[in-house]
């Protein structure tokens, strides 16, 4: 398991039981993964009985995560092993069997870019195999010259925005109407406002805030890491195409160190530490622009379901219902195009 990941301890996710805030609002959830790994299984069983726990999840998108890659076949074909995979669990839920949540009913898959123009026939086997649910790719950029802050699974180039083979696979996504989402950190972020600007007509999503990181050489740098972050958000929003994922705060590397905690949080105290970074979002961005998002099972490392919507509930306890809408369903719905 990657350092970035805290373990999900379910006795210590147990003993904070909250009451549902606002159960009746509708939740479309556009950032979750699926998976099964040595010592760790997440999959459609898993989603649920989190979902089930009180909050009114309507839709799910599920994001690449190297999970259920095709065992033989081209090499850069084998991603679409997961698109197939999330496809047939969307089918299940659609059936109607596992109750009213569409699980997978969008989904963002991966190919790698930096491929180019051959990256497209990746693409086509991603739409075919997702029956009409595919909506784009996710291809990881995390970098930073602190090797503690790098996830061995993935090893992007430093400039691998800026090269002309990622730009030519970003051509590829733009020719087939599909959408790309960005996860690095907020030191990157001025790299995908270059490539917004370049390609206004591919609608991009930044993940988890913004790569906000707290720990190793960060720890000591709060303010700074949140002067840079804040200009660079605030650039980026001039870019129409880009919209936010908000949430992604409860792995280890923004540094909230709630995991050290007896018990898991409550959302008062998730909301306390995200608000200083998620309402400055919002506001930057406006709401049509926002969507919060759960990244389970990696952020159930850090809380539980049940008080991590109700902590988005509470940052937006001030917001009229049309504002609400979209940060906790409407906007997730446009940008994946869910029916």
């Amino acid at each position: 398991m990657s350092q970035h990941y805290l373990p999900v301890r379910e006795e210590w996710l147990a003993a904070r039981q909250e009451e549902i805030l606002d159960p009746g609002q509708r939740i479309v959830d556009p950032h979750h993964h699926l998976w099964e790994r040595p010592g760790w299984r997440y999959r459609l069983d898993d989603i649920l009985a989190d979902i089930r726990t009180g909050h009114d999840v309507r839709a799910t998108v599920l994001v690449q995560a190297r999970a259920f890659h095709r065992a033989d076949g081209p090499e850069e074909l084998r991603p679409v092993g997961e698109t197939q995979y999330a496809a047939g669990v969307a089918a299940m839920c659609e059936s109607g069997g596992y109750g009213d949540v569409r699980v997978c009913a969008g989904i963002v898959g991966f190919a790698d870019l930096t491929r180019g123009t051959a990256a497209g026939a990746v693409l086509d086997a991603h739409l075919a195999a997702g029956n009409g649910r595919f909506r784009g790719i996710r291809h990881i950029a995390t970098w930073d010259p602190d090797p503690e802050m790098l996830n061995p699974a993935y090893t992007p180039s430093e400039h691998m925005l800026d090269s002309d083979g990622f730009r030519a696979g970003i051509a590829e996504l733009a020719r087939r109407g599909l959408s790309f989402d960005s996860w690095m950190y907020f030191h990157q972020i001025p790299k995908l406002t270059a490539l917004a600007r370049a390609f206004p007509e591919v609608p991009m999503v930044l993940n988890h805030c913004g790569g906000i990181l707290g720990i190793g050489r960060y720890a000591k740098m709060r303010d700074e890491v949140f002067a840079t972050w804040s200009a660079n958000m605030r650039d980026l929003a001039t870019c129409p195409n880009v919209m936010v994922k908000v949430g992604g705060l409860g792995m280890r590397l923004p540094g909230f160190g709630l995991e050290g905690e007896p018990i898991a949080p409550s959302s008062e105290t998730l909301a306390a530490a995200w608000k200083p970074w998620m309402e400055p979002i919002i506001e930057v961005f406006g709401v049509s622009r926002c969507m919060f998002e759960s990244n389970f099972p990696v952020d159930k490392g850090g809380y539980g379901y049940a008080a991590g919507w109700n902590a988005f509930k509470r940052l937006a306890a001030g917001a009229g219902a049309e504002e609400k809408a979209d940060l906790f369903w409407r906007s997730a719905t446009r940008f994946y195009r869910l029916p």
